[in-house]
């Protein structure tokens, strides 16, 4: 099974100016993708899909790929995906799977990699899986559109009144892990295909950074994550 692992990191960033470059513990947010594409056992290739010199520069020092992403491929409105297809166009070779592995979201670990590449290549009938997290308190039962005059309605029609403990579980994308069989990819364009598993993580670790709020709280959890989890 040959797998690509694809890192996307673009030199902008308006939330977080050079965020994939910030450090978080003592390394730069980029390095823990690149570490945890290196510790797996499963991937075959590892791309550093870039448009800023400085983080490439990272990537090479861990002596992984390093593509130079176009500048239209680097914009605020670019998609992950035409992306991942200029990836495949450069390097043309027969890659069975895609992990895509986004600097933004951290707290993930090989093990967890390992686990996602094993769960495709048992489930033959899917095409992708998708890391996810449970959400309690965040529930689409406490969430409303808000209408005019401020009125609330419901998002949804159940479940406004019941405790949280007897809601219906809800699931929530936490970025971490994106993996998908390339011949899916290809011909439905897009990493959420319509055969897909879930992978459950642990919710207490979410975390996705997108603005300043989110790198504190990175901050916060890192050290006790990486006691709880990576043990080290």
């Amino acid at each position: 099974m040959k797998v690509l692992a694809v890192i996307p990191a673009r030199g902008g960033s308006k939330g977080v100016p050079e965020k994939n470059i910030k450090e978080l513990g003592d390394k730069p947010l980029v390095a823990h993708a690149i570490e945890c594409a290196l510790q797996s056992t499963s991937v075959s290739k590892i791309v550093l899909s870039t448009d800023d010199e400085k983080i490439a520069t990272i990537g090479r020092k861990y002596d992984i790929e390093v593509l130079k992403r176009p500048s239209h491929l680097a914009q605020d409105n670019s998609n992950v995906v035409d992306t991942v297809e200029h990836i495949i166009k450069e390097y043309n070779e027969d890659f069975d799977l895609i992990v895509l592995l986004q600097p933004t979201s951290p707290l993930r670990t090989y093990f967890d990699l390992d686990n996602i590449v094993n769960l495709l290549i048992d489930k033959t009938e899917i095409d992708g899986v998708i890391s996810v997290v449970p959400m309690n308190d965040t529930h689409p039962a406490r969430m409303y559109n808000l209408m005019e005059n401020d009125e609330l309605s419901p998002l949804i029609d159940s479940g406004e009144s019941m405790r949280r403990q007897d809601l219906t579980p809800v699931y929530y994308r936490n970025g971490c892990f994106y993996a998908v069989r390339t011949k899916a990819f290809i011909m439905q364009k897009t990493f959420m295909v319509e055969k897909k598993k879930a992978y459950v993580m642990n919710p207490d670790w979410l975390v996705n950074i997108d603005t300043v709020r989110d790198f504190k709280l990175a901050t916060l959890l890192y050290e006790d994550w990486k006691k709880e989890i990576i043990n080290y």
